[in-house]
């Protein structure tokens, strides 16, 4: 158990992203790879950008747990709002964490609702995460479709309803009073990010987590859970952000390589490197259309309950 101020708070989710970004992932940007226009310098100086509004979630969460705030009026949809505009003017890389923020200020203002217990455990996180995102408001989801824009994440398609394109959907959500929680509802079948809000993170607390704790307790190079984690997740959970943009058949084919990739060892056979550097190569030569960047989101939302939790690199 660990006991946390707001900024401390911040600062573990800060170090968790940055960790996740630092990790060589296949497909994704890290400290020895990088996309034509989105480099590894760009996420260090989103990780540094968003910690402020991880601070004001995890002091909005105290004040809950205080009881000088009413769950409604968190506003987390202006926290993450803010959160991406801080990213964007910090760095020139496009969207680079927005499923990331999207996971992890629940999680802040989560952590902060536990202050008052004068400790900080997983199972009460999540329960309080679950109360946070049930408790949005329409506000919150026009907020948040706003959150977007600012962003501008590739492959963000079409929605059979509210799709966040469409200039009516924001008048429609506030005249038919229709929460966040309601609009990632809409959602959760082709999106693993909503998917994770509506059912209460099963993906990360289920098995990303519990993967990365046993191999952090294991005494497993950092480097090489992060990468073995993100391979078990993405083995057993398409990544939604491909399958926005190519299909969903072609991510499952990546989710049967990276299975392929563990059964041959992963990094601790000469055979696994081999296969994950060819996974690797395979993923980046289609011009980021492979990019697993939702895994890669769940990574960092599990690292910051690793290090909130007490794990230190």
């Amino acid at each position: 158990m660990q006991h946390y101020n707001s900024q401390q708070i911040s600062q573990c989710l800060e170090v968790a992203i940055l960790l996740e970004a630092s990790a060589h992932k296949p497909g994704n940007v890290s400290v020895v790879a990088d996309f034509e226009n989105t480099r590894y310098e760009h996420f260090l100086a989103s990780a540094v950008a968003a910690t402020p509004s991880f601070e004001r979630a995890a002091e909005r969460g105290a004040a809950v747990a205080e009881g000088k705030l009413g769950e409604a009026e968190i506003g987390l949809g202006r926290l993450i709002k803010d959160c991406v505009a801080d990213i964007a003017a910090w760095q020139h890389g496009g969207n680079t964490l927005l499923g990331t923020i999207i996971l992890l200020s629940p999680i802040a203002v989560a952590a902060g609702m536990t202050l008052t217990e004068k400790k900080f455990g997983v199972h009460e996180l999540r329960k309080a995460l679950r109360l946070v995102v049930e408790s949005t408001t329409p506000v919150d989801a026009v907020d948040l479709y706003e959150a977007i824009r600012i962003a501008n994440p590739a492959g963000l398609g079409e929605a059979p309803d509210l799709d966040v394109n469409d200039p009516s959907s924001e008048a429609k959500i506030l005249e038919e009073k229709v929460s966040l929680f309601q609009v990632f509802r809409l959602a959760e079948k082709y999106d693993t990010i909503c998917s994770e809000w509506v059912n209460n993170y099963p993906v990360t607390f289920d098995v990303a987590y519990p993967s990365l704790v046993k191999k952090l307790d294991d005494r497993m190079d950092l480097n090489e859970a992060i990468i073995h984690t993100f391979l078990e997740v993405l083995g057993k959970v398409p990544d939604t952000f491909i399958a926005r943009k190519v299909g969903f058949e072609r991510a499952e084919k990546v989710s049967v390589y990276a299975r392929k990739v563990l059964d041959l060892g992963g990094l601790k056979t000469d055979s696994g490197r081999r296969s994950l550097h060819r996974f690797d190569q395979q993923l980046r030569r289609s011009d980021s259309l492979l990019n697993p960047g939702t895994t890669a989101d769940i990574i960092g939302a599990a690292l910051s309950l690793c290090i909130l939790s007490g794990y230190r690199p």
